[in-house]
Order: structure tokens, then sequence, then C-alpha cells
């Protein structure tokens, strides 16, 4: 099954947490601090795996977690940094995050990746800490978070050839004759409704991959008959056929369906107008073939001098080989790949940002009798700090000194006894003294 788009969540590696711990050693009766610090989180990377070609493996498996760090080790010992999660993606994979809708990354080359979600830090050890005045001291931080975020996998097929055209004009059909893909093939509209590829060989040496389009309809840009599905794939295609049923079946004119898909092509990407074009003009061996043909081209050669009209026939393989020589020649003359704005990699995002500006930030607000401080700095170090000793509510209460909290919460009326609540933590306020508890 052909899958082109997938919703996934990812969360980098939570970072290992720091200890407390002292050296402990023979004829060493006082030993200092040696509790080491807590190793990386896993970061998930995406990597270009040209080996796929679907998104099918998203479908069963929708939550991709990198490992923790593990936690620091006596002896002043490092934990271990977990190892990188890598997820193998097809190349052509668009990946957008889903709460922004910003384009993390456009992934088309074999071996490109891109970092979606960083592990955490790891906490620092009692070692980090020990100071002049405070030699021993008792304090470590936990890990830091790793990211996470929801996001969209969008797969633009990766083909160097892209049949469009109005359903039931003969493309899959083509696809069948020129390839050894086998593609479904109904007299009825829209029998083809997932991109179908096929490896051409010309004949001469020379081979390209062929895509099958679902068939467009009028409207098609703003999303009518899955327009938006069916339409993204025809971006990566570096020459587009563009086949045209020259028997006017159903009572269609061939000149105005070439109109109509190649305006539906420019509204939805004007950069596609500009891409080389074949047409191939399907059913010749059909009555009244070639009658449409002639007023085709004397309109069409009107509104683009330059245009291949190609006759072919994919029933009686009229044509087909002068079709594949002039598409083969096109690819041989234009770049490997058409123009693809890449996003190669995520900016570096930092989950905790020490600027002086952001430490003032906090707000103050009263519950009946409880002062709730509200800050996502103080919440983040809160996070980080184990505040299971004396020497860590120390460090704390040092901390909301500095940032002016001890004296807002005066200023509006905590005194001693009143009720501090930081996130999910409460502590008593204590006037003149240099920490809560």
């Amino acid at each position: 099954m052909f899958v082109d788009k997938a919703k996934i969540y990812v969360k980098g590696g939570d970072g290992g947490d720091g200890i407390v711990s002292f050296r402990r050693e023979k004829y060493v009766p006082e030993g200092g601090p040696a509790g080491g610090d807590g190793g990386k989180g896993g970061d998930v990377i995406f990597r270009v795996d040209e080996g796929l070609r679907t998104l099918m493996d998203f479908r069963y498996q929708r939550h991709f977690k990198a490992k923790r760090g593990e936690k620091g080790r006596n002896k002043s010992q490092h934990g271990a940094n977990a190892e990188n999660m890598i997820v193998r993606i097809p190349p052509g994979t668009v990946v957008i995050d889903d709460d922004t809708q910003e384009v993390i990354a456009d992934l088309t080359r074999h071996g490109q990746q891109v970092v979606v979600a960083r592990g955490g830090r790891g906490g620092r050890g009692n070692i980090r800490f020990a100071t002049p005045n405070n030699p021993a001291p008792e304090i470590a931080e936990n890990g830091e978070e790793g990211e996470e975020r929801w996001v969209v996998l969008e797969l633009k097929v990766m083909a160097d050839v892209g049949l469009v055209g109005f359903p039931s004009v003969g493309k899959s059909t083509l696809l069948s004759v020129v390839s050894a893909a086998k593609p479904k093939i109904g007299a009825y509209h829209f029998t083809t409704i997932t991109p179908n590829l096929g490896v051409v060989d010309v004949g001469d040496g020379r081979s390209f991959v062929m895509a099958d389009l679902p068939g467009l309809i009028e409207g098609a840009h703003e999303g009518v008959g899955l327009g938006h599905e069916f339409l993204r794939h025809v971006e990566r295609t570096r020459v587009i056929i563009h086949v045209v049923d020259m028997a006017g079946s159903e009572g269609r004119d061939p000149y105005e369906d070439w109109l109509k898909i190649n305006q539906e092509l420019q509204l939805y990407n004007a950069k596609l107008a500009e891409r080389p074009q074949i047409v191939a003009a399907n059913k010749m061996d059909m009555p009244e073939a070639e009658q449409n043909l002639s007023e085709f081209t004397r309109k069409a050669l009107k509104e683009r001098p330059d245009l291949d009209i190609m006759p072919i026939s994919s029933l009686t393989r009229q044509g087909i080989q002068e079709l594949l020589y002039r598409a083969a020649a096109i690819l041989d003359e234009i770049p490997d790949t058409p123009e693809i704005e890449e996003v190669a990699e995520v900016e570096e995002r930092k989950v905790y940002r020490f600027e002086k500006k952001d430490e003032q930030q906090f707000t103050i607000r009263r519950e009946n009798d409880i002062f709730v401080v509200e800050s996502e700095s103080i919440e983040r170090m809160m996070k980080r700090m184990q505040l299971n000793s004396h020497d860590a509510i120390l460090r704390f209460a040092r901390v909301l000194r500095k940032m002016g909290v001890d004296e807002a919460l005066r200023q509006r009326g905590a005194k001693d006894g009143t009720i501090i609540r930081i996130a999910d933590f409460e502590f008593e306020f204590v006037e003149g003294s240099s920490y809560y508890y």
C-alpha cells in the first residue's frame, strides 16, 4: 500500500540526573564532593533511505522516543550519553511541525538527515557546586527534559517524469505499457487514487523513473477531488507528460482539458508552469482523433510555441518509442532535480535561555491567602533542582532573592507564615530569613 502522509509523535530522551556523592576512601576521612553529571538524552533523527518509497511503516508505529541518559556516578564519573534514535524515511519527505505548521526540513537526498527532537542535557552532580564557602555541597540537578512534538510527514514522489491529466485519459495504461509497473486500470474515473512508479527503459541504455499521478479535476488547487493530495507529487517531477484524450471521449474538448489542467498546476505552484512539458496526444487510434489533433495543435502552439506534441496510442503503441526518446532527451538537458527549497537543518533550539531579561520576568497573584508566583524561568529551574537538601533550598532561596521575588512578595503583603506557591510546590515565607522551607 502506498502511504504518502503520516502524523507521528517524537520525543528526545531526558538527560540523566546528577548525583550527590562524596569520596569515601581509606585515609581520606573527610573527602570532597564526587558526584558525577548525568548523561545527555538521545536525539530523534530522521535520515533519508533511498530504499524506501512509502510512509507505510508509520501507520503501525506512531511514537518514537529516544532513550534517556544515564545517571551520574560516584567517584566523579559522568553518566553515559544515550544513543540517538535514527528513523528512516523515504526521499522526498517534507517534515512539518503540527502545532506551528513550520516546515522543519525537506529531505530529498540519500543520507540527508535532520534532528527533529533534541535530547535533554544531563543534570550536574554536586562536584559542580563546590565553592570556597561550601566545599561539600549536597546539591545536584535533575536531567533536562527532551524536546517533544507532533510532526506531520508528507511524501512527494521523487520521479523524473510525471504523468498528469484528467481522469480516464490513459495515464495508467501508458505507464503499464512502457514499464513493468502494474497499476490498476479501469473504465471509470479515479481508478488510480495513489501514485504508481515504474522504471522506463528507453532502449538505448538510458532509463528514468515515471510516476502515474492520480487524475486531476477542475478546482484541484483548492483541494477539490483530493487535489492537494495529488498535486504535491507533481512538484518533484523534472518533466511533465500531459496526457490528453485526443478522441474527445465523453464529449470533452481536448484543448479545454489541457488549459484547465495547466491552470490548476500554475495556481497550485507557479513554478510548475516553467517545468518542461510534453503533450501526449493519446487515443490516436480512435475516430475523430486526427481532426481533434489538428485543431488542438493550432490552438496550443499559439499559447506555447515551443510545446512538444506527440501523437500516441497506448493501445496500439503508436508513437510510444518516440515519446520516450523525447522525454529522455529533455532529461539529459536539465538538472538532476527540479528547484526545491530545502531546509537542511533544524535551527538550534535551547530549552533554557539564561538571559537576564527573562530571569526578571515573573508575576504574583493571590488565591485567597496563598501567593502564587508564575515564571517560566523559575519553573524550569525547579524542574532541574533536587530540593531534598538544606543546601539546595538555600541555593533556590538565593536565586529568588536575586531575581527580586522576596521584595515583590513583601510589597504585596507577604508575612511570616504566608504560603507561597510556585508550580506544584508550596513554601512558607519566613520574614527576615534567607530561605523558604
